[in-house]
């Protein structure tokens, strides 16, 4: 198996995508009927030859790749590996239109900025063309020498060379008990960094976020410690300290073999995700259609999700690996938004769609069934709210979900934001996500306004109808005078589009305005 990072996004309709403020998410069109997902993998499956190359694997040069493209000859590199997609133009939910941007070039900026989801080593397998030819260039020094490239495996993504004083750096001690390390960060800890530890059969991996950076501690110990472990951050004096208890008494010689990416600082988008497997402990019912899953991570990992960061899920279904990314969300708007950094729960709240390959499997899991579930991702930083007065949280349908923790985020740690208003969209009544709940919350709040919008209410109803446009926007958006405003929007893709759109017609600017894309 090809060692690409395997990252896949949500369903069609599915409304927990990510995306950058102001970013423009994909458009989706009609595919014929047996295409869907499950189409191509069992196409990709029937063993036809996708590539056109009877099994055989090259290296392609640059000018080899210019050559195809076209509609009916589409090459493209992603990550220094070239897929034939000709066969997969009619299966794309994206459209030919998308994936031809990329037809007879590197495409891998491109992927990232919308695509970066696709869990394109399981989707492409049967498409693979072969390794991109590498070209001599002077040898840019990493923090460590990358391993030697064997078979087919891409070339590894590094940093460029930092100011060696500006990396984190780390160090350790001991008793005769316990074993500790510590984490010099070099900078103040934002509270939307955080820290992962998996500690798993003697291995142990500490990735630190730092805004775009990630920090990453990989080693395998020197000697057993018992299967838990405990972390203490400084934010503001940049520090971590993870302590683990030895299992036998005495003095260990060094902490551990390094292993692959030890003490590196790299863009934490060129880190492949990794996966734990999170044992499902319970499932509660939010509606006809939604539940809150409640996963449990393993004994030895400590992760906590930063407020508007989301996970990926990951589970193998009919020998395709199917992955999407879900917004955590707190067990209820009663809790804290700030749990324990120990906290070893996950409260996920999920549509089960009909046709949704990933949510039926999901629905499927019995209590005591594990799923893979990766560390943070995302782009949302709650900084920006710390100069606001006014937050508005546009939602629609599961887009509610990154709003949740935001919405108490703001409540409860930031004082001189004066005013919170939710404007949420809905098809029905009985779809409204934790409507008595965030009903209390503004009953119990003045600092917290809440308005539901139905497009099919039944005759009843005496809220607001439709669906959004300029006119419910500006009714709904007050801008005082002197006032700093920033709007947070969620839902599926043509929502988030037509709002962002609306908006900036309104005059807001990119940096008052973040989308979490669907």
């Amino acid at each position: 198996m090809l060692n690409i990072p395997t990252q896949s996004f949500p369903a069609p309709s599915s409304q927990q995508r990510v995306a950058p403020s102001g970013q423009s998410g994909r458009s989706k069109v009609a595919l014929k009927p047996g295409h869907s997902l499950m189409d191509w993998i069992r196409f990709s499956k029937s063993g036809k030859d996708l590539t056109g190359l009877r099994g055989r694997l090259i290296e392609v040069t640059e000018e080899e790749l210019q050559k195809h493209n076209t509609r009916d000859d589409c090459w493209t590199c992603i990550r220094g590996m070239v897929y034939n997609v000709t066969p997969y133009m009619d299966y794309h939910p994206g459209g030919e239109e998308e994936l031809m941007k990329a037809a007879g070039i590197d495409g891998t900026d491109l992927f990232d900025q919308v695509h970066r989801w696709v869990n394109y080593e399981s989707m492409l397998k049967e498409c693979l063309v072969g390794r991109m030819a590498t070209k001599a260039t002077t040898a840019i020094k990493a923090i460590i020498p990358p391993p030697p490239l064997t078979g087919l495996a891409p070339p590894t993504s590094v940093a460029p060379t930092r100011d060696k004083d500006s990396s984190p750096r780390y160090d350790w001690f001991q008793t005769d008990v316990t074993v500790h390390m510590v984490v010099y960060a070099k900078r103040k800890i934002p509270s939307s960094g955080c820290t992962v530890v998996d500690l798993k059969a003697g291995v142990l991996r500490l990735e630190v976020l730092l805004g775009k950076m990630s920090y990453m501690i990989h080693l395998c110990l020197s000697e057993e410690v018992e299967g838990t472990v405990s972390v203490h951050t400084a934010f503001s004096v940049g520090k971590i300290q993870l302590s683990m208890r030895k299992q036998a008494k005495g003095k260990w010689t060094s902490l551990g073999r390094p292993l692959e990416f030890h003490n590196t600082f790299l863009l934490k988008k060129d880190r492949a995700p990794y996966y734990r497997d999170c044992v499902l402990v319970s499932k509660t019912e939010v509606n006809h259609n939604t539940h809150v899953f409640r996963l449990q991570l393993p004994r030895g990992t400590v992760m906590h999700v930063p407020v508007g960061k989301h996970v990926y899920l990951k589970a193998l279904i009919q020998d395709a690996e199917v992955v999407r990314p879900y917004t955590p969300v707190d067990q209820s708007l009663a809790t804290a938004s700030h749990r324990s950094s120990q906290e070893a729960d996950l409260y996920l709240m999920i549509k089960v769609y009909p046709d949704g390959v990933f949510t039926q499997h999901l629905n499927s899991l019995h209590t005591g069934d594990c799923i893979s579930v990766s560390g943070p991702e995302g782009t949302f930083t709650p900084r920006p709210l710390r100069d606001v007065t006014y937050l508005y949280l546009l939602a629609a349908g599961t887009g509610f979900t990154p709003m949740a923790r935001l919405l108490q985020l703001a409540l409860q740690d930031i004082d001189t934001i004066r005013n919170i208003r939710l404007l949420f969209f809905n098809r029905r009544e009985e779809d409204i996500l934790w409507r008595c709940q965030l009903d209390e919350l503004a009953a119990d709040n003045e600092r917290f306004q809440v308005e539901y919008v139905l497009s099919e209410p039944c005759e009843t109803w005496t809220g607001r109808r439709g669906r959004v446009d300029e006119s419910m926007l500006q009714d709904f958006i007050n801008r005082p005078d002197g006032s700093r405003c920033y709007i947070c929007v969620c839902g599926p893709t043509a929502f988030t589009e037509l709002t962002l759109g609306l908006l900036k017609q309104q005059g807001f600017s990119d940096g008052e305005l973040h989308a979490f894309q669907g």
